[in-house]
């Protein structure tokens, strides 16, 4: 309106003067009339679930040894009518000097595991280059040409780093298969024993060699499975986490780091940590390792900060003592300084702590969450840390790409420009108390034109593990799609329940042995304090979640099934009892989760299980994940919805994904999930349909956003009309 005075007011003042004048000042003030309303309507545009499926996230990136330049991978997801598959995966390089980018490989690629050559003149990757491939080791030179393959394994790469010299690199695969087993395959005999004939994943090296010719390669290890390296500064020793057998099981419960000599190839144990162990990486002169690992084997999470002595000798807990925060990846500054990223509650930071004995525990924070307005992952550093490249997100966008030159953050990205015309709602840190007093966090989202005054139909979103927790990022993703809901004026929250990390192992811990019990609770609580606050309304609640928030929304839509209207069932387990022995991380269950074997507490696993509530059941119930799922099996899905639908449940469907594991790769699944589960929400939360009434429409393919997709016609026996 001041605009508009102030414009009317020099037209005003033009009388006298020539006609032709008045009326080129009357079009440049239209124009920017015009220009002003049609800015401000591209402010306000809804954020849909296709805007949330076409996000463009930064997932990797490297600082070269030298500092000059910035390797990173964008994910870029597929097309609706695209080949199903994963996202894929371009290749960029911004100069710092110059604050260029240039594309490197770009397009339907997958690019993984980015690695500078140590003199800074060629990145290393990963990569599936043609149909029926495997996938092997590329390197491509910073100076412009073509990528080149450096391996031919018979088996896919599974991770590599280049040797100090730059001569060779050592890599993981698995052992190939033999003539006689690939010819058994071949005639029907490829019969499956479970758990046994497992193939070790081995170390090998290999040269680089120039040109065109791959050399052959050296096998490292036999008789056990590697799965994370690295060398020792001189290049004379490799650290590698060894496991027995190859199962994601011993992955997660029975690593140890090893140290294996080049010269004579002798394998000796290093460490003798008891449960979960993260990173590890020599200090700049070679004399210690430092490694983040858990603080005790029921620690269901790294968590602490070690160093031990590469010569032998017992480890060292640098870690704060009852540190309120987990530690999750570590690093050297110089021989005496380690640094480490940690989660603190909804924030990370970076620290160092000196080895120095006059110091002890105390740490410095030498970036902050909090402070820059990122939430952001582990950093590739020069030397020293003194620039650094690093991924980081916030309320307003997801993974961009940072830079950190000696204490000063740039943001060299923008993936996604059309999201400053997007609305999204109010993003912020919320807590509450639970009903024994204990303080719980969360990530809360408001509706977008949020009034006080107003009661909102609420959505909570379980995060799974539960060793994971929300960050005050972008949360918003295909099975969570939070800021979809809030454009359509949701309030929507993200708790970080008891079990949670980020918060110290005692708050995770209170989860052990104890499942669906104060964990669950907590959330209930949440739910409560929002009602009682006059923020959502207790008769549109909702709740959904993915593997064991997938396990929290069947609880929801059973034991506490009076607190929601609807559910989502991601992934999630229904029977606590078959649980334990239909998935691949049985081990990881009994040590970390539950402390006792099933035969010990049958009648508590049968009560906190949710088809022992199924029958009372008042919540509408959307049961979906994939067909191949090991972690958590389909069938835990299927009992929990026969046991709804033999007690007459009225509003339960179950929705598969084929070849879909635990959780969707797949661009079809993702597209359905969000879709389908923003419609069930709608329709029984926000519309607040009755369950016991038409369910919403099953085939919801007009909404894919899929070119050519013929009409919808009604069969008549054979016959389509």
């Amino acid at each position: 309106m001041r605009r508009l005075m102030q414009a009317e007011l020099f037209i005003s003042q033009m009388k006298g003067v020539r006609r032709q004048q008045g009326i080129i000042i009357l079009t440049v003030f239209f124009s920017f009339i015009f220009l002003f309303i049609t800015t401000s309507l591209v402010a306000q545009e809804t954020f849909t679930p296709g805007d949330l499926l076409s996000l463009k996230e930064a997932d990797e990136a490297k600082i070269s040894p030298d500092g000059k330049w910035i390797a990173y991978v964008v994910e870029v997801p597929r097309e609706p009518d695209d080949k199903p598959g994963s996202a894929y995966e371009e290749l960029y390089v911004y100069s710092t000097k110059t604050k260029e980018v240039q594309p490197f490989i770009t397009g339907k690629t997958d690019v993984s595991d980015i690695a500078w050559h140590p003199d800074s003149k060629s990145i290393a990757f990963r990569s599936k280059r043609e149909e029926n491939k495997k996938t092997q080791v590329w390197m491509i030179p910073i100076g412009g040409g073509e990528a080149r393959q450096i391996t031919d394994s018979p088996s896919s790469v599974l991770a590599f780093n280049w040797h100090p010299n730059g001569d060779k690199i050592a890599y993981v695969a698995e052992t190939p298969k033999t003539k006689r087993e690939k010819t058994l395959k071949e005639k029907g005999y490829d019969f499956i024993y479970f758990e046994e004939n497992l193939k070790h994943r081995n170390l090998y090296l290999i040269d680089v060699k120039e040109g065109g010719s791959i050399a052959e390669p050296t096998p490292l290890t036999e008789g056990q499975t590697v799965w994370t390296f690295t060398f020792s500064p001189d290049g004379q020793k490799i650290a590698a986490s060894i496991s027995p057998k190859n199962l994601i099981d011993h992955k997660y419960m029975f690593r140890t780091v090893h140290l294996i000599d080049l010269q004579d190839k002798s394998v000796t144990q290093l460490t003798h940590n008891e449960g979960k162990i993260g990173n590890f990486v020599f200090s700049p002169d070679g004399a210690h390792l430092a490694y983040a690992a858990s603080l005790e084997r029921k620690d269901h999470n790294v968590s602490q900060a070690y160093v031990i002595p590469v010569k032998g000798g017992k480890s060292k807990n640098l870690t704060i003592d009852d540190f309120r925060g987990h530690v999750s990846w570590v690093n050297w500054k110089d021989n005496k300084t380690i640094v480490y990223r940690a989660a603190e509650e909804t924030a990370t930071t970076l620290n160092t702590i000196n080895l120095d004995t006059k110091s002890g525990r105390e740490r410095k924070v030498f970036l902050s969450s909090e402070k820059v307005g990122m939430v952001f992952e582990e950093p590739s550093g020069t030397d020293g840390f003194k620039q650094m490249a690093l991924i980081g997100e916030s309320p307003q966008h997801p993974e961009e790409v940072y830079y950190w030159n000696d204490g000063k953050l740039q943001k060299i990205t923008n993936l996604n420009p059309k999201l400053k015309n997007k609305k999204l709602g109010k993003q912020e840190v919320a807590s509450y108390k639970a009903r024994d007093g204990m303080e719980i966090e969360g990530i809360l989202i408001y509706p977008v034109g949020y009034e006080e005054e107003q009661t909102y139909p609420m959505v909570v979103f379980v995060h799974g593990g539960p060793e994971s927790h929300y960050s005050n990022g972008w949360v918003s993703s295909y099975s969570r799609p939070g800021q979809v809901l809030s454009n359509r004026g949701y309030l929507v929250f993200y708790p970080n329940y008891r079990a949670s990390t980020g918060y110290g192992v005692t708050f995770a811990l209170a989860g052990y042995g104890d499942p669906a019990g104060t964990e669950f609770d907590d959330i209930a609580d949440g739910i409560d304090h929002f009602v009682e606050a006059g923020m959502a309304d207790e008769n549109r609640v909702g709740l959904a979640g993915g593997s064991y928030g997938g396990y929290a929304a069947a609880w929801f839509s059973s034991y506490y099934t009076e607190k929601v209207k609807a559910v989502g069932m991601f992934v999630g387990i229904g029977d606590l009892v078959s649980k334990r022995s239909s998935t691949d991380i049985p081990y990881e269950l009994l040590y970390v989760h539950f402390g006792k074997k099933l035969e010990d507490m049958w009648d508590m696993s049968l009560k906190r299980s949710p088809v022992y509530y199924a029958h009372q059941s008042q919540t509408a119930v959307l049961i979906y994940g994939g067909t191949e799922d090991e972690r958590v099996n389909p069938a835990q899905s299927l009992e929990y919805f026969r046991r709804l639908q033999m007690n007459d449940h009225p509003a339960v469907r179950l929705v598969r994904y084929p070849g879909e594991k635990h959780g969707n790769r797949e661009q079809p699944g993702r597209i359905d999930v969000c879709y389908r589960l923003t419609d069930w929400f709608d329709w029984y939360v926000k519309d607040g349909k009755p369950i016991d009434g038409p369910m919403p429409p099953l085939d919801i393919s007009d909404k894919y956003g899929l070119k050519d997709l013929p009409s919808k016609g009604k069969v008549i026996g054979k016959l389509e009309e």
